[in-house]
């Protein structure tokens, strides 16, 4: 692999005197006469070494640092110093500079510098591109699955909080996959050891949730805020997951806030709620205890609909068909792409498990069964040829970014698309690579 040396440096002789030793030595340098030309160019994905002078006009070496660092704060910069500016040089080693080089130096010297510096990049490269694997095999079961910029900040979320010891608020519409994400936080947290215990709050009668709760009372003095045979206590110090919080009567709310606010130091679990509703606007009404939701929302995690995740369903579906399929021997079907343009059309107001219960019945009982289940999914007949047309195109170019991850050249080869007419159907559909990116 041939390794990128960026050079900065306002002298046209320096520039060209290192563009050619590197050159030379099989790498591939590019110079520039200011830094702020440099910084127009670079991004966190830069894989090589840049090598900056610290003294130029217009932008110094040490404020072209201090700019670069906030685009990564990894990266591999080299400072270009005279003798008389060493301390400099130092300081902006302090400041997250990788090495310098003081003039005049050896060619052995610069080389051996430019190659621990891509060496350490490299190494900060491939452990990203780890964790981002990591994250991708490890995310909590097909509903979590997608490339859009929303599930991607989900899986993050999930991934930062599994491992704090803080009760949390998962907001969003039924069927976005928040029991699920609860479970993976547990299995994959500090608590996986611990019980899982879920209470469906809107399916339990409502003068029973306080008793299924806090658990029957018992003679004598005790100062434990719960009981034995509650799920409070089931929990231990595990996970209680509270599926439709809102359900929860007021006075139930409050005794839960005073729980969850006391600094009473019996063991308790750890408390994920989730929602379907606007707890604010519920707390304004009178219909949701204050301090509870006060001490829930600090840490809330949001769950975008699936209609707002229109190159995640095509995804989705597939995995659906595959599961189901293996689960009863049989093969998958495969989506033409009129089907994917209907798909990510559809507003799909049970989100992902209308979407599995779909991808089931077609998989059992085939497309048309499937597809007269749900006539919303059906060609609409007012639908002219353009618009039809169209939907189909979206759809095509959905599925080829999604499948290369965003990297168009590769698209532009498959479709037979020049590039600037792959940009303007990507403009005109509402299509950004940038959420395609693994």
């Amino acid at each position: 692999m041939t390794h990128e040396v960026w050079i900065i440096d306002d002298e046209r002789s320096i520039r060209d005197s290192l563009q050619q030793t590197l050159d030379i030595e099989g790498y591939l340098a590019r110079a520039f006469s200011s830094a702020p030309e440099a910084l127009d160019a670079l991004t966190n994905t830069f894989e090589g070494v840049i090598i900056s002078d610290i003294n130029m006009p217009k932008m110094s070496g040490l404020t072209f640092l201090k700019h670069a660092l906030q685009i990564d704060a990894e990266l591999s910069v080299v400072m270009l110093t005279g003798h008389g500016d060493i301390s400099t040089a130092v300081s902006a080693m302090r400041d997250g500079a990788y090495d310098f080089l003081e003039k005049p130096f050896s060619t052995d010297h610069l080389l051996d510098v430019i190659r621990r510096g891509i060496d350490k990049r490299q190494l900060v490269l491939e452990n990203r591109e780890l964790k981002r694997e990591l994250e991708t095999h490890s995310a909590p079961g097909p509903r979590i699955l997608g490339n859009s910029e929303q599930i991607k900040q989900l899986r993050r979320s999930l991934f930062h909080l599994k491992d704090l010891d803080c009760d949390l608020l998962m907001q969003g519409e039924r069927g976005t996959g928040k029991e699920l994400a609860a479970r993976f936080m547990h299995d994959q947290g500090t608590r996986q050891d611990e019980p899982f215990v879920a209470v469906k709050c809107r399916q339990v009668p409502e003068a029973l949730l306080e008793l299924e709760l806090f658990g029957p009372e018992q003679t004598g003095f005790s100062t434990h805020p719960f009981y034995k045979n509650s799920k409070l206590a089931a929990a231990g110090t595990g996970t209680l997951f509270l599926d439709g919080i809102e359900a929860l009567p007021r006075h139930v709310q409050a005794r839960l806030a005073n729980i969850m606010t006391s600094d009473n130091t019996s063991p308790r679990p750890r408390i994920m709620a989730s929602t379907r509703v606007d707890l604010t606007n519920s707390v304004q009404q009178g219909m949701f205890d204050l301090s509870l939701y006060t001490t829930l929302s600090a840490v809330s995690v949001p769950f975008s609909p699936l209609r707002e995740r229109g190159e995640d369903v095509i995804t989705l579906c597939q995995n659906f068909f595959r599961t189901t399929a293996s689960r009863f021997g049989i093969a998958p079907p495969s989506l033409k792409d009129e089907h994917k343009a209907s798909l990510t059309q559809h507003q799909w107001q049970g989100n992902i498990t209308e979407l599995r219960n779909f991808a089931e019945r077609w998989v059992l009982m085939g497309e048309q069964q499937a597809m007269l289940s749900d006539v919303s999914l059906q060609e609409k007949e007012h639908d002219t040829l353009v618009e039809r047309i169209q939907k189909v195109e979206r759809a095509i170019l959905s599925d080829a970014l999604n499948r290369h991850s965003g990297r168009l050249k590769e698209i532009q080869s498959e479709l037979g698309l020049a590039r600037k007419t792959l940009y303007e159907k990507l403009k005109k559909y509402g299509l950004d690579k940038e959420n395609f990116k693994a």
